[in-house]
């Protein structure tokens, strides 16, 4: 199932299975992050679904929790994302040692036209001050790489999706993918 027009940035809290048909393959992105042959070729082949639970602390700053499976309940990685934009490290056993920092974000502040265009804007307001998409940005110092996402939703083949656009960046070389995800049923 796609996602529904209820199903905005606002509360992404439910199951979301990569749609590997409408996605990019991942295998450059990960490769230039330095993950082994062994684990891209598990991904490769294991559906991803990412368990999200979203929900406004007592400070009025959202946050976004991630718990990421593959196929046969294999756990992947975990995000903790707060929108408030400040650098948090985190270290996972795929992708080691990281600092990233989360945001709203409206589209005009993007000058990648990767990034930038394409996305559903109108009537996806979903910021505290109208943003209508999520930034997360992540560095890994020890492995020389930048990860750059945009989250939002898009129109495929007259089909809304979650979609994230990711940008990775090591050195001068650069490599871009769509993630498309399908809502779970509960």
């Amino acid at each position: 199932m796609a996602a529904p027009a209820e199903i905005t940035l606002k509360d992404l809290s439910g199951d979301w299975v990569m749609n590997k048909t409408l996605s990019d393959d991942t295998d450059a992105l990960l490769t230039l992050q330095g993950v082994g042959w062994f684990t891209r070729k598990a991904i490769s082949l294991s559906t991803i679904t990412l368990h999200t639970k979203q929900y406004t602390d007592d400070k009025n700053t959202v946050h976004i929790d991630i718990d990421q499976t593959l196929s046969g309940g294999i756990s992947g990685t975990s995000e903790r994302r707060t929108l408030d934009w400040t650098e948090r490290e985190h270290e996972d056993h795929i992708f080691g040692k990281l600092t990233g920092k989360t945001r709203w974000l409206d589209l005009d502040a993007v000058e990648d036209p990767y990034m930038k265009d394409g996305w559903l804007s109108e009537g996806e307001q979903s910021g505290p001050g109208g943003e209508t998409h999520i930034e997360t940005f992540v560095e890994n110092k020890d492995g020389g790489w930048t990860a750059d996402q945009i989250w939002g939703f898009v129109i495929i083949d007259g089909v809304r999706y979650y979609t994230r656009r990711v940008v990775v960046k090591k050195g001068e070389v650069v490599v871009k993918a769509r993630l498309v995800y399908d809502r779970q049923k509960k």
